[in-house]
């Protein structure tokens, strides 16, 4: 068995992940399918559809990374399933999947929260190193946005509550 040195390791991975980017996007063309339906959900437009601008930092958690549908600022250069897109991404993502392979604890992800979706604030490649590689849980800094609809209701409920038949 030939065993490969760890940053030929690295650099096949970034070739695979963008490789199988390439061909989700040629299906999609195929398809008929417009390649704005891979691109990562955009924060911002979900935030102001849903008038989602009420913040409260929950700290540190567990997420599945596969609840990850979005990002703030890094739209253009991942898919929708966080894979790499722009050849520029490969020396960070690189870095990031050098660390994985050898166990080094990376800081947590900065994420924001949007009913049960989550969108990267921080840390977009460690996002998508670690989707690649299949981890089912990723430590993330969280910060919810409520809709400022979902909150009335809560509130409309404890102020009034629900009457029962008896």
């Amino acid at each position: 068995m030939l065993l490969m040195d760890l940053n030929e390791q690295v650099d096949r991975d970034f070739g695979r992940a963008r490789r199988k980017a390439s061909l989700r996007r040629l299906m999609m063309r195929l398809r008929g399918e417009p390649a704005s339906h891979d691109a990562p959900i955009s924060f911002d437009e979900v935030r102001r559809s849903l008038r989602a601008y009420n913040a409260v930092r929950k700290g540190i958690q567990v997420v599945d990374p596969e609840k990850i549908v979005g990002s703030v600022g890094r739209r253009r250069d991942f898919d929708r399933c966080f894979r790499p897109l722009r050849a520029n991404a490969g020396d960070r993502w690189k870095r990031v999947d050098l660390a994985f392979y050898r166990g080094v604890d990376l800081p947590p992800v900065s994420l924001y929260k949007v009913g049960d979706a989550y969108f990267v604030l921080d840390g977009n490649h460690r996002v998508s190193v670690a989707r690649y590689h299949g981890l089912r849980t990723v430590e993330a800094d969280v910060t919810e946005f409520r809709s400022a609809r979902i909150e009335s209701q809560d509130a409309e409920r404890a102020v009034v509550p629900e009457t029962r038949a008896a």
